[in-house]
């Protein structure tokens, strides 16, 4: 965890708390005060804060309306009063919490940034003023928000007042959801109490020094209240990430970077963004080769394939990773986040299998559990919001069987991703690119186009489970696969698909980078569509292509000309 570090004897050496080691004083400082030796990272106060994360000359301070500073008359051991002085004395600050206007790598930025060393950071009227006032100016610039957080929680000595904060932390922050604005929290050590419960919890992205700790009630709390025995590393930014609570613990010498990636979720984008590109699409089934359907379905479960973080790797510029379904878990076999797409910002999820046994069974095969469609259903939120098209690539088995799943939802999670792409507000385009297994494929494949890979398959049940239960046999997949009609150019034929990205011949595994180039430009001609569209022409165009499937005598890839015309 975060710690102040302690001087040695010799004015040119430090001492790590945590690990004793001894450190070089101007070393540490360049190594922007995380011990070198056991990465703990030192907590800075606002203003060494503020000049980590914040472009040279960039800053002016935002004025806060001043008020009541002893509201209650409290008086503990000593006057609040007496408390108060002191810390505008030792900080050179009027609260914990400063506001400023600024730049990150280049991106405007209105900040909140908080000091613990005035009065722990406690989130009293004044702090809550602050917070407030920076979520006003940033709805006022039209910029996103940061929120640097450093707290023990609510003032006690402000009682009630000091609880309403909370509350009126918290509307500011939806008036910027209201808004389309972007905001980030960067929790750092300590995180508790009123503030994490409030605006800390409610921003879009939620970063995480290594070591920070996040909570609502802190460890002496619970273990005094409840005689609970914690577990190792309880609220630490490792475990917050572990149960999905946080989206990316970020070691202090990439923040600058990170937060950079994500502001660039909201710049600009060159109205002939995509003119150059040509598309690889192949829309007439009757130019597909005719594999046999048996081979395909081998060739779509080929390990080699590329995976959806191999294409995000291949395609995005900037990907920051988002993790978690913030309601405790985070669920490895879908991935998602922000990036770019040449240079238009876009949400990508896909389901991730792995390319050895390890990874596979550490990502279960690409199988999510409740946990991964609502991390996704999240990032459909966010993309919403900010008005950024959503990419998705699937590629799984299906979704995860078993009791915890059961347990925790499955049904409904994949339900509400369906309702939720359905109605999404903005550009939604899927690339099948291996395996499409069911509800699992469907939940991230609601789209306005559906591409396929050439090799790639889609199906109510996998041919073996279907020839399990029909056949009474899984030796008779081949048949089962054949009679399912799972092929691409039936896809195509049906109006399931839009159309098919080629591969080279042998599989996408032969050439993983020729295949993600061609992925790559199908998905920027869909886009370069897509994104002159309102939502209601979006919505409703979608609408009418889902309320067409399986109609007779209707194509539901005419919805485009129907719809606008």
């Amino acid at each position: 965890m975060s710690s102040g570090l302690l001087a040695a004897p010799e004015g040119d050496w430090l001492v790590c708390p945590r690990c004793r080691g001894l450190l070089y004083r101007k070393r540490h400082l360049r190594s922007l005060r995380v011990c070198r030796e056991c990465g703990a990272h030192e907590r800075l106060d606002a203003g060494q804060r503020i000049a980590q994360l914040f472009d040279e000359g960039s800053t002016t301070a935002v004025p806060v309306r001043s008020t009541p500073d002893d509201p209650l008359g409290f008086v503990d051991r000593k006057p609040f009063a007496e408390r108060l002085a002191r810390a505008r004395e030792r900080t050179g600050a009027n609260a914990a919490v400063r506001v400023l206007r600024g730049r990150v790598e280049g991106h405007a930025v209105v900040a909140a940034v908080m000091d613990f060393a005035f009065l722990g950071g406690s989130l009293g009227v004044a702090e809550g003023e602050a917070v407030v006032t920076a979520a006003e100016a940033a709805l006022a610039d039209r910029v996103p928000l940061l929120l640097v957080t450093a707290s023990g929680g609510a003032r006690m000595q402000e009682g009630v007042l000091s609880l309403m904060q909370m509350a009126r932390t918290s509307a500011a922050m939806a008036r910027l959801d209201r808004a389309g604005l972007l905001t980030i929290t960067l929790a750092t050590d300590p995180t508790y109490g009123g503030v994490a419960a409030s605006f800390a919890a409610l921003a879009d992205v939620v970063l995480v020094e290594p070591g920070a700790r996040m909570g609502f009630a802190g460890p002496r709390v619970v273990e005094q209240t409840i005689r609970q025995r914690l577990p190792e590393g309880f609220q630490t930014a490792e475990f917050l990430l572990e149960h999905g609570l946080v989206d990316v613990v970020c070691p202090r010498g990439e923040l600058r970077a990170t937060l950079g990636a994500l502001l660039a979720a909201t710049g600009p984008v060159d109205p002939a963004w995509g003119a150059d590109v040509t598309d690889p699409v192949v829309r007439d089934p009757d130019l597909l080769d005719r594999a046999p359907v048996h081979d395909v379905v081998a060739t779509a479960r080929d390990r080699r394939r590329p995976t959806a973080l191999d294409h995000i790797g291949y395609w995005l510029d900037g990907f920051v990773e988002l993790h978690g379904d913030r309601a405790g878990a985070d669920c490895p076999a879908v991935v998602g986040g922000v990036g770019r797409l040449d240079g238009l910002p876009v949400v990508v999820i896909g389901h991730q299998k792995g390319h050895d046994t390890g990874e596979l069974v550490a990502r279960r095969f690409g199988m999510a559990s409740p946990a991964g469609f609502r991390k996704a259903a999240r990032l459909v939120r966010l993309a919403a919001k900010l008005g950024l098209p959503v990419v998705t690539v699937v590629d799984t088995p299906g979704a995860h069987p078993g009791v915890e799943a059961e347990r925790s939802g499955q049904a409904a999670a994949i339900a509400e991703n369906l309702r939720l792409m359905a109605t999404a507000p903005v550009p939604v385009v899927t690339v099948l690119t291996g395996e499409g297994g069911s509800g699992g494929a469907l939940a991230l494949a609601v789209a306005d186009r559906l591409l396929v890979c050439a090799n790639a398959f889609y199906s109510v049940i996998s041919p073996e489970g279907c020839a399990a239960i029909l056949w009474r046999s899984a030796e008779h997949a081949h048949a089962a696969a054949e009679a399912l009609r799972i092929d691409v150019g039936w896809l195509v034929r049906s109006g399931v698909a839009d159309g098919v990205v080629p591969e080279p011949n042998g599989g996408a595994h032969l050439d993983p980078a020729a295949t993600s180039e061609n992925v790559r430009r199908a998905v920027v001609c869909a886009l370069r569509d897509l994104r002159t569209r309102t939502a209601d022409e979006l919505i409703r165009s979608r609408m009418a292509r889902l309320r067409r499937f399986g109609l007779p005598d209707q194509d539901p890839r005419a919805h485009d000309e129907g719809e606008r015309a």
